[in-house]
């Protein structure tokens, strides 16, 4: 059998990889706009200086010199015919197999604001193109407008600031977001207030609060538009040579369209990720289940292996977990960490920790770690499983892995409720 794959991220190469084990007689083709794997957590680092391109790729496995594995390279897929399981570009088939996975990740959404959808001089930050697009125009570039204070926003800013002191270009940064916190879905304010002391510090300006409603352009060197400043709904104008939007990310699914698959703002999938169309499945931000990388790739795993027969579930949803590093200063957050009213809140906090924890009826519900996280892992365990502390006899900043660990009569270790 022949099985195609659309995309070369974590959920794609780990259905590849899987596949390729799985199905010792079968072929895989993997067809990507990419050209190159490589690690999307990584590229700020790419941005920075620290790493090339190379350095980015995380599979080291021989899965790519496989002889029964082959990549189609910088396609962008236009249209898919599900039934017969074919993937189109402008040019045409580009391939067909018995089963096709469907894991293309997610673009960069640009808000119809100005010319923020036509400029020369914006970017996002998701693709490795991305990433060398910004380091170019930070060649000329001195004064950037980031739109939105997230993770990926943080990311870009932290990347240029680490370029501008590499390379001795001083680099005017303005961060402008709604939200009133930076990392407002990461972290809860006050820790997320921490890392804002530490970009400004290094001389990154925010403006939170704040919302952008158009544009000012002059024209750009290919005779479109090219951005001198965003103008805010507070009357207040930000210069910029360049903008960087991140204010999140859609599924890369257009071409599903007409294809016979179901799809809403994602693919839909059942519970063993396959589409409404037999043989077809879906994974990663494309099946809008959960984006991040561990779970991305299990859902990869596991459409892989119900290819196979396996006949898998898809059960482990839970992706509310955030870790933050910037300037050396380590955040995680578990679950719901913005307390509700009637909500017990714990708060412990030193020089050097921040530690919250959320309980609700005496069980956990988010947990907020902050200058150290080494050890915490098991407050996933507790907040998936709604798992109530009071049973315990103990205070919850006494609660250990050694809580929950039980072993059988056969010897076996396994979590206990």
């Amino acid at each position: 059998m022949n099985h195609v794959i659309i995309g070369a991220g974590a959920a794609g190469i780990a259905a590849a990889r899987t596949l390729l084990k799985e199905k010792e007689d079968d072929t895989v083709v993997m067809i990507s706009e990419d050209r190159e794997v490589y690690s999307r957590c990584m590229l700020h680092r790419f941005i920075s200086g620290e790493r090339g391109a190379e350095s980015l790729n995380f599979v080291n496995d021989g899965l790519l010199s496989c002889p029964r594995f082959s990549w189609i390279k910088g396609k962008t897929v236009t249209r898919i015919d599900g039934a017969a399981k074919a993937v189109f570009d402008a040019g045409g088939e580009l391939a067909r197999g018995d089963t096709l996975i469907i894991a293309p990740g997610a673009n960069s959404v640009t808000p119809p604001i100005g010319d923020l959808k036509t400029a020369s001089n914006v970017y996002g930050l998701r693709h490795l193109r991305d990433a060398r697009a910004i380091v170019e125009a930070a060649q000329t570039a001195r004064k950037i407008a980031v739109i939105g204070a997230g993770l990926v926003g943080l990311d870009a800013v932290y990347g240029l600031l680490e370029l501008g002191e590499k390379t001795g270009r001083a680099f005017d940064i303005t961060v402008i977001e709604m939200a009133p916190a930076v990392l407002a879905i990461n972290l809860d304010a006050h820790a997320a207030a921490a890392y804002q002391r530490l970009f400004e510090k290094a001389g990154v300006k925010f403006l939170l609060a704040k919302k952008v409603v158009n544009t000012k352009s002059g024209p750009g060197p290919d005779g479109g538009p090219r951005i001198s400043s965003v103008e805010l709904e507070s009357g207040e104008s930000v210069a910029c040579d360049m903008v960087v939007l991140a204010v999140g990310v859609r599924p890369a699914i257009a071409f599903c369209e007409g294809s016979g698959i179901k799809t809403e703002r994602a693919i839909v999938v059942d519970d063993r990720l396959q589409t409404s169309v037999p043989g077809v499945y879906a994974c990663g931000d494309a099946a809008g289940l959960s984006g991040i990388w561990p779970n991305a790739q299990i859902q990869g795993q596991l459409a892989a292996r119900n290819i196979a027969g396996w006949n898998l579930v898809y059960e482990d949803r839970f992706a509310i977990k955030n870790t933050v590093n910037f300037f050396g200063l380590v955040s995680l957050s578990v679950g719901a960490f913005n307390p509700q009213e009637g909500d017990e809140v714990l708060i412990r906090e030193d020089r050097r920790v921040y530690q919250k924890i959320v309980l609700r009826n005496g069980i956990p519900q988010g947990i907020v770690y902050q200058g150290e996280i080494g050890g915490k892992g098991y407050w996933q365990h507790l907040i998936k499983n709604k798992i109530p502390l009071d049973k315990l006899g103990k205070s919850p900043w006494k609660v250990s892995y050694a809580d929950f660990w039980g072993c059988e009569n056969n010897g076996e270790f396994k979590w206990v409720v």
